[in-house]
């Protein structure tokens, strides 16, 4: 069976590779998105998107996900430090959900290092730019199949 996982970026990523470039990078929400369908395909992984400025169409796109994916990978952008909305969806759609953040929200301004989604997350990816929502989608996909950290002895390798 296909897995499902819903990407839902938040407020002005939309502009990534235009807006801070020394804080976010230059790699457009484009060429992400395209780089997360690709690993899709080669996992059979089904994936959609939901992408926005407006913190109640994100709401609504993930209560449309309630019984119909299987994972989510979450980069709500500033909703991050504001929005008990979201977090209040994601426990209501409670499946494994990854947070992801282009840059360390812990390093910068103190109003940005509180998350109000973190503590609902499996997990948190942040400060790694581009490479980190790859690495946060791989692992999530990893997460939902079950499979062992790869240096663990399984039944195949034995």
């Amino acid at each position: 069976m296909s897995r499902h996982v819903l990407c839902v970026f938040g407020a002005n990523l939309a502009l990534l590779g235009k807006r801070e470039p020394d804080v976010y990078g230059d790699v457009t929400l484009d060429r992400i998105r395209k780089a997360i369908e690709g690993r899709a395909r080669r996992r059979g992984v089904r994936v959609s998107f939901s992408v926005s400025n407006h913190e109640g169409e994100l709401v609504d796109a993930l209560g449309r996900a309630l019984g119909s994916v299987d994972g989510i990978l979450i980069n709500p952008g500033a909703f991050t430090h504001t929005s008990v909305a979201l977090r209040d969806a994601l426990l209501a759609v409670n499946v494994p959900t990854v947070e992801v953040h282009l840059s360390n929200i812990h390093a910068r301004e103190e109003f940005r290092r509180r998350s109000y989604v973190a503590d609902v997350a499996t997990g948190v990816v942040t400060g790694l730019g581009a490479r980190g929502v790859l690495l946060a989608f791989e692992a999530l996909i990893d997460e939902l199949e079950g499979k062992p950290f790869p240096d663990e002895p399984t039944e195949e390798r034995n």
